[in-house]
């Protein structure tokens, strides 16, 4: 406990925890329901390109996105230039400024153009007035993000496509598990990416999925998948390499397997977390509407530096010395970083960037880690003037 600034790592006491608590450490889910899908897979000798365990995550994949069609790959990156591919898109591609880096690069790596859209300051979902005024003749798509697994305003989105005949994908990294009016996200638009990264809640260690409605759309990326092969050894259209390989899925599906029980974990750590915050001056803690399904992959603290003297950077840092790895999303923007760096200006962008931290949670996150980790924040925020002060003084 800490009971004086002296006290705080940053100012020179002891660290709070001996080992780091770390935001992002990957679930594993049951070892022996994975080792005896890998001793499966080295039996067959069929390691890759679509072998029993692919197939399998696949279907499961499409029955938790409510989707006839799931087509998975190496990583959600390829699986988003595969839609976008697919769906023949060209030119320019509205997307949000506020999100990963990944997002940008994967139009920009296939030759689209991405034009960054500003972004709701309170929940970072997309401007829509705005997304609408930077459609132009070389618009032919808009790329969604359903950014921490909160999918908003879809109907709005969706009309907005409609109304200009644009074709509509949508980054849903962050998002497996989740619903928007009581329908699971990964049916929305023409096509929707999953992510499987190790610091997912649901992992394949490495991996991502393209779900959709569209068999043709579906049909196309399958092939491009595999080098644009058709049938044994007949290349018929452009492709690339981007195929999961068995042991990858093994471990998807031992997450599939666990998914109830991480999402009971990460909603009690939510709901722990909240309680830890509430009431606390000048910190909020976004909000998961309980009445739609959600992962709570991402427990996200808006912290208004006007209330509590304490910058969100300098509370990662204070919470770092303590071995409390936290993280900045998605700092500092895309619109801020190369090669997409614009003069335009996008202040809801820049507010909400500057302002939101993902807390660390997961199934390796206890409830006395919590309670410690709450603690530190509202001894840290309580005396946010002076420890800005004695932090600036020491750089």
């Amino acid at each position: 406990m800490k009971r004086a600034l002296a006290d705080l790592a940053a100012l020179g006491g002891a660290p709070a925890f001996d080992t780091p608590v770390v935001f992002g450490r990957p679930n594993i889910g049951s070892r022996k329901a994975l080792y005896d899908r890998l001793d499966e897979v080295l039996d067959s000798r069929w390691l890759s390109n679509g072998g029993t365990m692919c197939e399998e995550f696949e279907r499961r994949v499409a029955q938790e996105a409510g989707t006839p069609y799931c087509v998975a790959t190496c990583n959600a990156t390829s699986a988003l230039q595969l839609a976008l591919r697919a769906r023949g898109v060209t030119g320019e591609v509205i997307m949000p400024a506020f999100t990963f880096a990944a997002t940008a690069h994967a139009l920009s790596w296939i030759g689209l153009t991405p034009v960054l859209c500003d972004v709701h300051p309170e929940d970072g979902s997309l401007l829509l007035s705005e997304a609408e005024s930077l459609i132009g003749p070389a618009t032919t798509a808009i790329l969604g993000v359903h950014v921490w697994g909160r999918p908003s305003r879809l109907d709005d989105l969706s009309a907005l496509a409609r109304r200009h005949s644009l074709s509509l994908i949508f980054d849903a990294a962050h998002a497996f598990g989740c619903s928007w009016n009581g329908r699971p996200i990964g049916g929305f638009g023409d096509a929707e990416v999953f992510s499987f990264h190790a610091t997912k809640f649901i992992n394949s260690f490495e991996g991502g999925a393209l779900v959709t409605s569209d068999a043709e759309l579906a049909h196309r990326a399958r092939r491009m998948r595999n080098f644009g092969i058709s049938g044994h050894d007949t290349v018929v259209s452009l492709g690339t390499n981007a195929k999961l390989h068995e042991a990858s899925a093994a471990m998807g599906l031992t997450s599939l397997d666990d998914m109830d029980h991480f999402v009971r974990r990460n909603r009690d750590n939510y709901l722990r977390y909240r309680d830890e915050i509430s009431g606390t001056p000048g910190l909020r803690l976004l909000e998961v509407d309980e009445q739609e399904a959600n992962n709570y992959q991402y427990v996200v603290l808006d912290v208004d530096v006007a209330a509590t003297g304490l910058g969100r950077d300098d509370l990662i840092a204070v919470l770092e010395a303590e071995n409390v790895i936290a993280r900045r999303y998605f700092y500092p923007g895309c619109h801020r970083m190369e090669p997409y760096r614009t003069l335009r200006p996008l202040p809801g962008t820049d507010s909400i960037s500057a302002r939101v931290m993902a807390l660390p949670t997961g199934e390796c996150v206890t409830a006395d880690q919590i309670a410690t980790v709450g603690a530190l924040i509202r001894f840290a925020v309580k005396r946010g003037h002076e420890i800005t002060r004695r932090l600036q003084q020491a750089a």
